[in-house]
C-alpha cells in the first residue's frame, strides 16, 4: 500500500515537472517569434506568463518536501525526488531567459531592424529541441539520451561564437548599430545559457538513473 501511494506521488511530481517544462519550451518559441516577427504584444505575453512557471516551481518544491518528509523514499525513488528538486530551478531559469529575450524584443521592436548573415532561428531551434529531448529523457529515465542531448550544447556554442563575431564586426564597422547590437548580444547569450541549463538537467537524469555524478567530468 505504501509503495503504491509513493508511486502516485512520484507520477504527480513527474507530470508537474513536465507541465513546467512544456511551459518553458513554449516560452522559447513565443519569445523568438516576438523578436523575429517584431511582435510586442507577444513579448508582453511571454513576460506575463512567466508567473505560471514560477508558481509551478513552488508547487514542485513543496511536493518534493512532502514526499521526502512524509514518504521517506529510498534508493532510486529518493534520487528521482532529489533530481526533480534540482531540475525545476533549471527549468525556471530557462523561462527567465525567455522573459529577458522578450524584453530585448520590446526594445528592438521600437528601433530600425538590422540584417544578419547568421540564422538565429536555427540556434533557438537547437536549444528548444535540447529542452524537449531532455524532458523526454527525464520521463523515460534514459541516461543515454540525456548524454546525447548534452552533446548538442557544442552546436549551440558554435552558433553563439558565429553570431558574436558577426555582431562585433557589424558594430565595429557601423557605430550606429552599437545600441541594437548590444541588445542582440544579450539575446544570443540568453540562448547559450538556456542550453547550459538543459545540460544541467541532463546531468541530473544520469544521476537519477545511475546514481552517477557526471558534472565537471569529461566523457
Amino acid at each position: 500500500m505504501q509503495k503504491r501511494l509513493i508511486e502516485e506521488d512520484l507520477h504527480r511530481l513527474r507530470d508537474k515537472l513536465l507541465l513546467m517544462g512544456g511551459a518553458a519550451e513554449k516560452a522559447i518559441m513565443l519569445s523568438m517569434r516576438a523578436l523575429l516577427e517584431r511582435d510586442s504584444e507577444l513579448a508582453e505575453r511571454v513576460i506575463r506568463e512567466d508567473d505560471i512557471v514560477d508558481q509551478i516551481e513552488l508547487e514542485i518544491d513543496q511536493m518534493c518536501v512532502d514526499i521526502l518528509v512524509l514518504k521517506q523514499p529510498a534508493a532510486s525513488d529518493l534520487r528521482f525526488v532529489v533530481s526533480a528538486a534540482r531540475v525545476a530551478p533549471s527549468v525556471e531559469r530557462i523561462a527567465d531567459h525567455t522573459v529577458n529575450i522578450a524584453k530585448h524584443a520590446l526594445s528592438l521592436n521600437n528601433e530600425p531592424s538590422i540584417e544578419f548573415a547568421f540564422d538565429l532561428q536555427k540556434m533557438a531551434h537547437v536549444v528548444q529541441k535540447m529542452l524537449i529531448d531532455g524532458l523526454d529523457a527525464f520521463t523515460a529515465g534514459d541516461p543515454e539520451k540525456a548524454q546525447a542531448t548534452i552533446q548538442n550544447d557544442d552546436e549551440v556554442d558554435a552558433y553563439y561564437d558565429q553570431c558574436y563575431a558577426e555582431l562585433i564586426e557589424m558594430m565595429t564597422r557601423d557605430s550606429s548599430t552599437v545600441a541594437r547590437g548590444v541588445q542582440w548580444l544579450g539575446v544570443i547569450k540568453h540562448l547559450e545559457r538556456m542550453a547550459d541549463y538543459v545540460t544541467n538537467i541532463c546531468e541530473q537524469i544520469v544521476y537519477m538513473a545511475r546514481g552517477q555524478v557526471i558534472k565537471h567530468s569529461v566523457w
